[in-house]
């Protein structure tokens, strides 16, 4: 049947591609992504994998370094699967193509350590390793017999029924932009791999496909979505005025960078034992401190006393960047400020990716599978994707072999048709910078009651006004992705409220003290209402 497929993912970053190529052994796939299928978080990924490659690092230690980041959120017995899966994810990347760096006169990987780490378990390729695993699963994706690429498609919402009670997803309706067509594509299982939602922020290191689609289909159909308060804002992107954030690693401060104030001071002795080293959350927070407290626009990173062809070698990629703003990171402070980067929460999955809905499956950072708890271990994030986007294709193949789901009894395509309203992009630019703005000054680093209440008042009648024009207008790739972020932030707003404690990435003035007692536990929202499950 023409639009029909065994195996459906949403979207085409490593999580996406993993599965995919796993699958297709089994049967046809779709992969529908909005932009070209080099577009993805995975894409913009600098530092790495975080796995235990040496023979001075255990998977207790890595573990350890986990549980401690995650503050009492993680799940222990998840973190220690997708650890120890690790090496193993390594070599099936290799296998089908990923050059990592070597050291140099050895077979041994180069290995970098970043913040949160005890050991050097960073496996990477130069500073360009998310591009790297993407060339080397996509160029594999293209070359399968079994596997369709559809590029500039954008899923509008998942078609989901019920039979005997049971909740099930049978594919996604689809809209096609280039050729203004609306598609339903059906499928026996669907993957959602749509990656984060950094652009519901005004500064961020995620590309602009980074909406929160997946996210906000999954609750619109009726799945939990957990955590979402946990936005982890990168400590260090290139300040640039009036151009977008671009990330220095992590690995950077790995490697010996320290983040000095304007006045020349080495402040995160003043936060932290691990200095410079410390969790991103203390070094966001460190450096919003001082940007307060001085009244400066930016802290620096300096690197000026390593060795420069050291740098050149290790950090290629962020050299040349830097160089073309006119800074020689050799010899030149670098100017960084914090950006929303990663989100820790996601669509509620296990350790497989099934969520509530049957046939319907999440995994990387779309998903909440209490690996990361209150705040992400860096480089934790391409293992949990490789690693997950594993198990969920093993047991996808099993439920595939079962046989397929009840057919809806009648599909009908629940937008409005195209030839409405003529699409206004003043009102989609306006609306979307306001939302922006939004979670910025309100929902970011640090958090007060006052601001969120605030937030929560104000994100109403721009969701209302986003609805308003989603349906009364012609479709269009910026007003669906428009509604999911509206969708995404009033989640990230009513999770950030909910929450009466500082943890992890959630900071509050108003509770600045850990509260084990009434919130070592999961935040859930669902669609019906909210409600709170334990972890503990």
């Amino acid at each position: 049947m023409k639009n029909s497929y065994d195996f459906m993912i949403i979207g085409s970053g490593i999580a996406g591609l993993s599965y995919a190529l796993k699958v297709a052994e089994h049967g046809r796939v779709v992969i529908i992504t909005k932009k070209q299928a080099t577009e993805s978080s995975t894409n913009y990924a600098q530092g790495g994998i975080a796995s235990v490659m040496s023979s001075t690092d255990s998977f207790e230690a890595h573990l350890s370094d986990t549980l401690n980041v995650g503050a009492g959120l993680c799940r222990e017995n998840i973190v220690r699967r997708i650890i120890e899966a690790g090496p193993e994810c390594i070599q099936r990347l290799i296998d089908f193509g990923v050059k990592f760096t070597r050291q140099k006169d050895s077979d041994g990987f180069s290995l970098g350590r970043e913040g949160g780490h005890t050991h050097k378990r960073v496996v990477h390729a130069a500073d360009l390793t998310g591009r790297e695993i993407e060339r080397a699963l996509l160029t594999s994706c293209r070359e399968h017999k079994n596997i369709t690429i559809r590029t500039n498609h954008i899923a509008l919402d998942l078609i989901t029924y019920k039979r005997d009670g049971i909740s099930y997803c049978g594919g996604a309706f689809v809209y096609d932009p280039v050729n203004q067509q609306r598609l339903i594509i059906r499928a026996s299982l669907t993957l959602l791999a749509t990656g984060g939602a950094g652009q519901v922020y005004r500064y961020t290191t995620n590309p602009l496909i980074a909406t929160g689609d997946g996210i906000a289909m999954a609750f619109r159909a009726g799945a939990q979505v957990a955590n979402l308060e946990f936005v982890q804002f990168h400590p260090t992107t290139l300040s640039q005025i009036g151009k977008p954030p671009f990330l220095i690693s992590e690995a950077v401060r790995g490697e010996g960078g320290i983040l000095r104030t304007a006045s020349g001071k080495a402040f995160m002795d003043d936060y932290h034992p691990m200095k410079d080293l410390a969790p991103r959350d203390i070094v966001a927070r460190a450096i919003d401190s001082e940007l307060k407290r001085s009244g400066h626009d930016t802290v620096y990173l300096d690197l000026q006393h390593l060795p420069a062809d050291h740098i050149k070698i290790r950090f290629p990629n962020i050299y040349i960047r830097c160089l073309e703003a006119g800074i020689d990171i050799t010899h030149d402070l670098i100017p960084v400020v914090p950006a929303a980067h990663y989100i820790c929460g996601g669509v509620v999955a296990d350790i497989n990716g099934r969520t509530e809905i049957e046939r319907l499956y999440v995994c990387g950072e779309t998903a909440c599978t209490g690996m990361h708890g209150a705040n992400r271990l860096a480089s934790n994030s391409l293992l949990e994707a490789v690693a997950t986007a594993q198990f969920a294709a093993s047991e996808s193949i099993r439920d595939f072999k079962l046989g397929s789901a009840p057919e809806p009894l009648v599909l009908k395509f629940p937008h409005k048709a195209l030839a409405k309203l003529p699409r206004e992009r003043v009102m989609l630019s306006h609306n979307r910078r306001e939302l922006k703005r939004l979670m910025w000054d309100y929902v970011g680093i640090v958090r007060t009651s006052y601001r969120l209440d605030e937030a929560a008042s104000r994100i109403d009648p721009i969701r209302h006004s986003i609805d308003r024009y989603f349906f009364s207008h012609r479709l269009s790739e910026a007003s669906i992705e428009l509604r999911n972020m509206a969708t995404v932030a009033w989640l990230i707003i009513e999770s950030a409220s909910m929450r009466k404690e500082s943890r992890g990435l959630q900071y509050i003035t108003d509770y600045p003290q850990l509260d084990d007692v009434n919130w070592k536990k999961d935040t859930i929202l669902r669609k019906q209402g909210s409600d709170y499950v334990s972890t503990a």
